[in-house]
């Protein structure tokens, strides 16, 4: 078996266990990329392969000291929005195509600490806009499942790699569904943590839009814990963050796991447009948690939808950080992204101060959620992937879509700050992967990741991936 078909997991015990070198793992990361990334785009940047040789070869000689740490040898992607000392952080923009990173991410300095190795960079929309990706620097990411189809965004590329075996540990960030929706659109697990979870920064801005995490996006459930392990915890650099858990996130979804919960299932939320195969695979899915002994209430009613304030906090959020880049550079950015910085400048008083009434109606409709059950199970992304270039569809089967359409599910959950997974729950009838996710109440991204294992034991997707 190719190394690279294999989970995070393993590949970290056999390294240690001296059954696979780092150096022969490298190599074979690069054939694997060097195959299959001209059809994926996934992989857009590489460091030098005599400098990933040599830190391969210091790592195998880690190991063989008996000083192997929990991820000596792996090669990472790092997620272009993600900043990696000396590398470029294009953002997915021709205007930042040139912009060195002095000092890598605190996720990325605590991944290379734990043994990983930074191989190169992922593929992002513009800034993470949108949830296709594509960009005019290194251009489209595709789908492993179906090249036609994109992987989803903004963590489309790091998708791609996992789903398609190029990768088995890569960054990824959720800002209104970007871990949740390439998870869903690529069969892997993607997990947006809990806001503070994982630390953000350094950053030149202080963030007021706060919806963006990052987060685990893997084959497994378990790769994923592993992840979070390695990873939490509270840094100077990030005033938001949380202090640490106080337990392992790997030994929660090793150990037993909860029975007897109450879990809520809402199908659309009260507004999304889902599509019929999606709907029937999800609600099947959630039969799951019923066999595992927990309890399952349809929940009659939804929050309010909240597509439009999101996406104006978001623009707005942009526009305060690029503004000074209009109008001599504007032709530079995308079209979309572009109008986007523009609507940003419109911001009043007055939309802040309505962006923040519904955002308390969220909260309110989440706390007596969370009064009530223990986690809610909704479909993760309404529909199959739209086509690698877009656009996103307007209607599915006869119905309109609402205004936050692909993110209809994910949305509320960045808003709101609670802990939310994708997971595998079957395929279409296009053959395509279909996500289920898991929402657990703030600070129990153990409970959610509890949950998604339980399912993942009774209905395991890996090792089925596409070839």
């Amino acid at each position: 078996m190719n190394p690279l078909d294999k989970t995070l997991i393993e590949l970290s015990d056999e390294i240690r266990a001296r059954r696979l070198s780092p150096v022969e793992l490298m190599q074979a990361t690069l054939q694997r990329i060097g195959e299959r990334n001209p059809h994926l785009n996934a992989v857009v940047a590489l460091r030098e392969e005599e400098v990933l040789l040599q830190e391969a070869r210091a790592a195998e000689d880690r190991t063989a000291r008996g000083e192997a740490r929990p991820l000596e040898g792996i090669p990472l992607g790092v997620k272009d929005l993600d900043d990696v000392e000396g590398m470029v952080t294009t953002h997915g923009s021709l205007v930042f195509r040139d912009y060195i990173a002095k000092e890598d991410s605190t996720q990325v300095a605590r991944l290379r600490a734990a043994g990983a190795i930074v191989i190169g960079k992922t593929n992002a929309p513009e800034f993470g806009y949108t949830a296709i990706t594509k960009n005019l620097v290194y251009g489209v990411t595709r789908s492993p499942w179906d090249l036609d189809r994109t992987p989803g965004g903004s963590s489309g590329g790091s998708s791609a790699a996992v789903a398609g075996g190029l990768l088995a540990l890569v960054t990824a960030g959720d800002g209104g569904g970007s871990i949740r929706i390439p998870a869903s659109f690529t069969g892997t697990f993607g997990l947006k943590t809990s806001y503070g979870r994982i630390p953000k920064g350094p950053s030149d801005y202080w963030e007021y839009g706060d919806t963006a995490v990052g987060g685990p996006l893997t084959k497994t459930v378990e790769d994923g814990a592993l992840f979070m392990d390695l990873v939490v915890g509270p840094s100077p650099y990030d005033p938001k963050s949380l202090p640490h858990p106080g337990l392992s996130y790997l030994s929660a979804v090793r150990g037993e796991l909860p029975r007897r919960l109450r879990l809520g299932f809402s199908p659309d939320l009260g507004y999304a447009v889902v599509q019929s195969d999606v709907a029937a695979a999800v609600e099947e899915a959630v039969k799951v948690f019923e066999s595992c002994g927990h309890r399952i209430d349809l929940l009659p009613d939804g929050p309010p939808p909240e597509g439009r304030e999101w996406g104006m906090l978001g623009a707005f959020e942009l526009a305060s950080q690029l503004h000074s880049y209009l109008p001599e550079r504007e032709h530079e950015f995308g079209r979309t992204f572009a109008r986007a910085i523009r609507i940003g400048t419109g911001m009043t008083h007055e939309m802040w101060g309505q962006m923040a009434r519904s955002r308390a109606v969220l909260n309110l409709w989440c706390a007596k959620l969370f009064s009530t059950y223990d986690a809610l199970l909704t479909p993760t992304v309404p529909y199959d992937p739209p086509p690698a270039k877009g656009p996103f569809p307007e209607e599915i089967e006869g119905r309109t879509q609402p205004v936050a359409g692909v993110a209809s599910f994910t949305i509320p959950f960045n808003l709101s700050w609670h802990p939310a997974a994708s997971i595998r729950a079957g395929m279409s009838k296009a053959g395509l992967p279909i996500g289920l996710q898991i929402v657990g109440p703030r600070h129990r991204d153990d409970l959610v990741l509890q949950l998604a294992r339980q399912f993942e034991r009774e209905r395991p997707w890996h090792p089925h991936w596409p070839r």
